[in-house]
């Protein structure tokens, strides 16, 4: 007798007009920080294909929600919220109700300063919050790839100090706001 296998964490983007929207998680959630990480691969090499974002960094919203007309067992959706700065900038207090369980920004190749500079490469984090006066610690991820699948940086942590890195700090300060 074969043992039951969980279903596979999968992903696919959501895009309008040539620009990235989001994505939706089919089968289950990431169940971890290495599998996170995995999701983000996927999200950043979607940022590195020329105009799929926008020309800032742009944050995504986990949502554990998900609309009607969604693919079978779907499990919820990383929709794009907005940006630091330019024409959808976030809004003070966004995050507040709910509060999602991560948060993730993506920077286009224009927005990335490339760890080689002969490659062309886009960079996104994931902030998965923790609740450390409760023991349970921030967990983190950060990437840089191409388009192709090149990836120059790849960084998975658990137990991070958010104001250790720019992007950690800028996510949990938007989950605080």
């Amino acid at each position: 007798m074969e043992p039951e296998h969980e279903p596979k964490v999968e992903v696919a983007p959501i895009h309008s007009n040539g620009a990235l929207r989001g994505f939706i998680i089919v089968g289950r959630w990431p169940e971890d920080t290495v599998e996170w990480t995995h999701f983000l691969l996927l999200a950043v090499r979607m940022a590195a294909v020329p105009s799929m974002l926008p020309q800032g960094s742009t944050v995504f919203r986990v949502l554990e929600d998900v609309p009607a007309r969604a693919p079978e067992h779907s499990v919820g959706l990383v929709l794009a919220e907005g940006q630091f700065i330019g024409d959808h900038p976030l809004r003070p207090g966004q995050f507040a109700d709910p509060l999602p369980p991560a948060l993730a920004v993506l920077h286009p190749p224009s927005s990335t300063v490339a760890s080689l500079p002969e490659y062309e490469t886009a960079s996104g984090c994931l902030l998965l919050p923790g609740l450390p006066h409760l023991g349970l610690a921030h967990r983190a991820a950060w990437i840089e790839a191409d388009r192709k699948g090149t990836v120059t940086r790849l960084a998975a942590v658990d137990g991070i100090d958010p104001s250790d890195d720019a992007d950690t700090a800028a996510l949990s300060l938007l989950l605080a706001s």
